[in-house]
């Protein structure tokens, strides 16, 4: 048994074809124009959905995001805001986080926890210290600073 058609006796509509989805632009990481947008529309707003359209995996792509503005926003030193997308318009941030994911990760995580390598939780107060870095974020500041090319000089 056949099912009734909707439209009997008509031609059923032949559907449009799809359009191509509209790539997203590059973000313009321009620490001028930040308090000139709206909310959604930020700099690290435009670089998340770059990079998502990019192929990169939305939860990386969202811990970046929060590097990015973390670095605006608490006024990170010039030479880290530079490699934290700034500077290139995120292209380098984009390009770790492809190549070596859980680098990335790690990276943008402790940047994160000691507010740019400013300060963390020391082991005896357990209050969050100036100056302090735990041995381990120590230790990744370094690797990171030895694998810049001089800039943060």
């Amino acid at each position: 048994m056949h099912a009734k058609s909707p439209t009997p006796g008509m031609t059923p509509p032949v559907p449009e074809p799809a359009l191509p989805p509209v790539p997203v632009p590059k973000p313009d990481l321009d620490l001028g124009r930040v308090l000139d947008c709206s909310v959604g529309n930020y700099p690290w707003d435009d670089w998340e959905r770059w990079a998502l359209d990019q192929g990169l995996e939305p939860k990386l792509a969202g811990l970046a995001r929060l590097v990015i503005r973390e670095a605006f926003q608490h006024n990170w030193p010039m030479w880290l805001c530079g490699v934290t997308g700034w500077a290139d318009d995120g292209q380098g941030m984009l390009t770790l986080a492809q190549r070596a994911p859980k680098s990335a990760r790690r990276l943008w995580q402790c940047m994160l926890d000691t507010d740019g390598f400013r300060g963390d939780y020391h082991p005896r107060s357990r209050e969050w210290t100036w100056g302090y870095l735990r041995p381990s974020a120590r230790r990744l500041c370094r690797e990171f600073l030895s694998s810049c090319d001089g800039s943060h000089s």
